[in-house]
């Protein structure tokens, strides 16, 4: 018991060492407390700090968009920030060369205006753009790190005027020639179209379409060419080239060229009357088309020369008679030539008799209808005088021919009436054969006698009678 009791501390000093282990222990609970909020902390404003920063770099982000401008025209170039905590804005070239920061002018070029300025926008402009200010514009915004946005400027370049060139006037009938448009300066390359009289040309006439970079390297030359076989058709026709362009809205530039082309004459001759009468006037008109102007013409009939020109009149292209007779009958030829060729148009002419002078009628006469000399010299209907051939209707508007009818009429007429009354008066005088007989005898009072007595034999009666005229 007393080796026990030795081991064993006194009463007073195992209470201390308790209090001492349990002060150690709550120290180390503080501590460990301490420790845990002081992490806690951190972590919780760590991530409010990335959230901060996640929303402010959205909303202070520079935003712009691409212009697209004509050359010779006006560029704004804006942008703008959502958010801005008084953060500088700045818009560079793309040579880098700092045009604007905020409201002050670090470039000098008259071209260059501000036009807008705040913490949330910056807009500037830049009059007759040309093509060399084409390129990325960049706004920057300057916060930690800077942040910045590209627009792109593309300038149109404008088309200039097209020219024609490759036809040399005038063509000749049956040529081939070739007409070439060209038009320079444009920014994308231009389109041309061909129109013929403002009608657009379409199909295999269109031969070659070419486009060419400028010694600029940012406009084209664009040439396109019509081939064509040229006819009389197309003297005075006008083909016209237009080009159309992003930087032509509206309107389209545009060139013409009108053809000249040189052809033989083509003669027609045109009567002024379709029924020449003796005695009447007629003008025969030689109608001419051809380039150069055939001019003068040459009348002839029958191969020489025209006779009576008493009565023949020559005025410029028309050959007239002031009273026709039976000698004008003949082929009358009117010729026309140029440097290209000679051409003829022949007219036969038969003088009809007048007619007589015909007894008053209430009846109007008929009215002779002529047939139409407008036609155009290119037409298949051709006048019968022209071509050689007598008019088949000529004779049915003949007056002689109207007076025969006339006369016959009135003889058919009297005939008629002549055999009604013949055969009234025979119908009157009719008997038999015993009464005549009777009545041309002595005994001429005793034959009706005779007759009646004779009636009574009726069986016969009938059979012995005998009519006569």
């Amino acid at each position: 018991m007393k080796t026990a009791s030795f081991l064993l501390p006194p009463d007073n000093s195992l209470h201390l060492l308790m209090v001492r282990r349990l002060n150690c222990i709550r120290k180390l609970l503080l501590c460990l407390t301490a420790s845990l909020a002081s992490s806690t902390i951190s972590f919780v404003s760590a991530r409010l700090t990335k959230r901060r920063a996640r929303e402010g770099a959205q909303g202070q982000f520079p935003i712009v968009q691409n212009v697209t401008v004509t050359e010779g025209g006006t560029a704004n170039m804006t942008c703008r920030v959502d958010h801005n905590d008084n953060t500088s804005l700045q818009w560079s070239n793309p040579a880098q060369q700092t045009l604007y920061f905020g409201d002050k002018k670090a470039l000098r070029d008259n071209r260059i205006d501000l036009v807008w300025a705040s913490w949330k926008e910056l807009t500037i402009s830049i009059r007759e753009v040309t093509l060399s200010d084409e390129g990325p514009y960049t706004c920057s915004l300057f916060t930690m790190p800077v942040k910045t946005a590209k627009a792109y400027l593309t300038v149109l370049g404008v088309p200039e005027k097209p020219e024609i060139n490759g036809f040399t006037k005038p063509a000749m009938e049956g040529d081939h020639i070739t007409l070439t448009c060209v038009t320079s300066g444009s920014k994308p390359a231009a389109d041309i179209r061909w129109f013929r009289n403002e009608k657009e040309v379409k199909g295999i006439e269109l031969q070659m379409r070419a486009k060419e970079v400028n010694a600029s390297g940012k406009t084209f030359t664009v040439r396109s060419s019509l081939e064509l076989q040229v006819d009389r058709s197309d003297d005075g026709v006008a083909y016209t080239c237009k080009v159309d362009h992003v930087a032509l809205p509206s309107t389209s530039q545009q060139a013409t060229e009108v053809l000249e082309v040189h052809y033989a004459p083509r003669v027609e001759i045109r009567p002024s009357k379709s029924l020449p009468l003796e005695g009447h006037f007629l003008k025969l008109e030689c109608v001419l088309k051809g380039n150069p102007s055939p001019d003068p013409v040459l009348w002839t009939k029958d191969g020489g020369e025209l006779p009576d020109l008493d009565r023949v009149i020559i005025e410029g292209r028309d050959l007239t008679f002031t009273s026709l007779n039976k000698t004008d009958n003949g082929t009358y030829r009117c010729e026309a030539s140029n440097h290209l060729g000679t051409n003829h148009a022949e007219y036969k002419l038969f003088v009809y008799d007048a007619p007589t002078t015909p007894s008053p009628s209430t009846t109007p006469p008929p009215v002779a209808t002529l047939p139409d000399t407008t036609d155009p010299l290119d037409s298949k209907h051709s006048n019968p005088a022209v071509t050689g051939e007598k008019d088949p209707n000529a004779h049915n508007h003949s007056p002689d021919h109207a007076l025969i009818g006339g006369v016959v009429a009135v003889v058919v007429f009297v005939t008629l009436c002549l055999i009604i009354v013949l055969g009234r008066y025979l119908a009157r005088h009719k008997g038999t054969y015993l009464t005549n007989e009777a009545k041309g005898a002595d005994d001429a009072p005793d034959a009706d006698t005779a007759i009646i007595n004779a009636d009574g034999n009726h069986a016969h009666a009938e059979e012995k009678k005998e009519y006569f005229i």
